[in-house]
């Protein structure tokens, strides 16, 4: 069951699609984007590198820049240590590749995932003690780390925290204090001092951020070079840490995809190529499903220092080697993973946890780097927030997905005392804890929610109630002006009452697409259907009656019945095959 909802924001579309020779249709789908005047429309249509924000409108940019400076200047060895995902290993290449481009005596460290956990430790603290590191500049990690940072702290150690998650914070009389870490400068765009007018960018672009304020300060070599490849490490980590594209962060994709379709970097070039991708079309889908999810698997079943040894490798010959290993980690995680999605929702069956408000789920053989994902996929089909929990060698790990209704980070503070580490966002968190506490953390979540049998029915939101043939070339290449779509700017969602299937075949290598025939007058028009196919026969036999799936897939449903009306939410794009285009209509949701 869903919700349909038409977006009702208004604008003088025929005007904005004057003034930008644009369809109205158009300008209506940008309203829905809550953009509100022509200047943002201008911005968001033809918006550059230039129209993103400085990196001094950070809090702590200027106090960071000028200790890393300085450290530059006298010689001091630094370490960039990141995080094990996609967003962390981008963000410790920018640090790594702009501080070496800048003349410092640089090295880079990511926690594993199992032996080190999530972010800053003491450990990584004294090794780097150890190797006479005299500061340490963390990205995506470190607003939590207040005991590592206060350990480095008394070894002489510097340290910048460079990070995008959430600060934490205690409640006193009713009011939030936040916690900073006592690093020497802090730069989050979380934190309570700071203005910045998008906050909700990843680690990774404040790290390009950070080189940005870095190279005003002091040119580096090779400038122009360094900054088309490192936007490209910010765009591919925006779309993997599933960032909304909008403001900054849409242009800050659309720049970088521009550049990685025509990337000089060996290693992305090669995860291009082992994955079977044409380069020059390279879209977000492929960022964020097929070469993010290479990067990842280092972190999930290795390490993720050869996410990061591919990015930096030199030779194609070295990076095509490290691809096709990544390329190979990655099937391994999606097998590991179907497996523990399976064992999940046999757990939820036999414990009746869809029950539960918030769904706590323990797999203790469970790979721990998998838990969020199983999380994510349990979230999508019961549209519930979700932790799932596995044993690791340390005690109890999870990570959770959530919903919009439930800020999962906050709802963690709440509980904190059952955990030894956490942190987060509003939609997903990471946690350790102990085995004995598990039931008791199921019971207080959920006797702690305010969440209500509303919130788990999906919401779908249509831009524009369109009948299909109205649609035209024209338009279909208008809605290109809209990429890249993603989190936050989805694509354009169109509707119609009552269409008229007449025909259907199954199609695709497994049989588990389809390909529908709709009637509008007397033009035919193909309908695509890559949804559960199974689910849609079952809905038209529950509506129109045992055999009525038959009937339309073998063909009879016009001679039967006339067809059967079935209102769709569509996406319109244009399908190219030899050379031949078409309009593409892609049915989404029905009922």
């Amino acid at each position: 069951m869903e919700k349909w909802f038409v977006a009702a924001k208004r604008a003088d579309f025929a005007a904005w699609g004057e003034r930008f020779g644009i369809d109205p249709v158009v300008a209506r789908i940008i309203r829905n984007r809550d953009i509100t005047d022509p200047e943002g429309v201008e911005r968001f249509l033809h918006g550059t590198l230039k129209d993103c924000y400085s990196p001094w409108r950070m809090a702590g940019m200027e106090r960071a820049a000028a200790l890393i400076l300085e450290a530059i200047e006298q010689g001091i060895s630094l370490r960039v240590i990141g995080d094990y995902d996609v967003d962390g290993v981008c963000a410790s290449y920018i640090l790594l590749r702009g501080l070496e481009a800048l003349g410092a005596k640089v090295d880079a460290a990511i926690p594993h995932r199992i032996k080190d956990g999530y972010g800053l430790s003491e450990d990584l603290i004294r090794e780097a003690a150890g190797a006479g590191v005299g500061m340490v500049i963390t990205c995506d990690n470190g607003i939590a780390a207040v005991e590592p940072i206060a350990l480095a702290r008394s070894l002489g150690i510097r340290t910048v925290v460079t990070d995008h998650h959430e600060v934490p914070f205690v409640e006193e009389g009713g009011l939030r204090r936040q916690l900073l870490p006592p690093a020497d400068a802090v730069v989050d765009p979380r934190q309570e001092a700071c203005t910045y007018p998008f906050p909700s960018v990843c680690g990774a672009v404040v790290a390009w951020k950070l080189i940005q304020a870095l190279c005003e300060k002091k040119p580096a070599a090779g400038q122009g070079e360094l900054f088309e490849d490192l936007i490209q490490m910010a765009a591919l980590a925006t779309v993997c840490d599933v960032m909304e594209l909008r403001d900054e962060n849409r242009i800050i994709v659309k720049e970088g995809l521009a550049r990685m379709r025509r990337t000089q970097n060996p290693g992305l070039r090669a995860l291009i190529e082992v994955n079977e991708l044409d380069g020059a079309r390279l879209n977000v889908y492929h960022l964020g499903f097929v070469l993010g999810p290479c990067l990842n698997a280092t972190g999930r079943l290795d390490t993720a220092l050869r996410g990061l040894e591919l990015l930096r490798s030199s030779t194609k010959m070295e990076a095509m080697t490290m691809a096709r290993e990544l390329l190979e980690l990655n099937n391994s995680r999606k097998n590991l993973t179907q497996k523990g999605v399976e064992a999940a929702l046999e757990q939820i069956r036999e414990r009746r946890l869809d029950r539960d408000p918030v769904m706590l789920i323990y797999l203790p053989e469970l790979h721990e780097s998998l838990a969020g994902i199983v999380a994510g996929k349990i979230r999508e089909i019961y549209h519930h927030p979700v932790l799932v929990l596995t044993r690791g060698e340390q005690g109890v790990k999870g990570s959770g997905r959530s919903i919009e209704a439930y800020h999962m980070y906050d709802s963690l503070t709440a509980v904190k005392h059952y955990f030894t580490r956490y942190g987060g966002h509003r939609l997903a968190a990471g946690l350790s804890m102990r085995e004995e506490d598990i039931e008791s953390l199921r019971r207080d979540l959920n006797e702690r929610s305010s969440l209500t049998e509303a919130d788990f029915i999906p919401q779908v939101h249509i831009d524009v109630p369109m009948p299909m043939d109205y649609a035209t070339f024209s338009l279909a290449r208008e809605l290109e002006l809209l990429e890249p779509c993603g989190a936050g700017n989805p694509r354009p969602l169109f509707a119609q009452r009552e269409v008229c299937f007449v025909e259907a075949r199954r199609i695709g290598r497994g049989q588990n697409y389809a390909r529908l025939t709709a009637l509008s007058g007397r033009e035919r028009l193909e309908v695509m259907f890559f949804g559960d196919v199974d689910a849609f026969c079952g809905f038209l036999e529950e509506k129109y009656g045992p055999g009525s799936a038959a009937a339309l897939f073998e063909g009879r449903a016009l001679a039967v019945c006339g067809g059967y009306r079935v209102s769709i939410t569509y996406q319109l794009g244009i399908h190219s095959y030899r050379g031949r285009e078409s309009l593409q209509f892609i049915m989404e949701n029905y009922c």
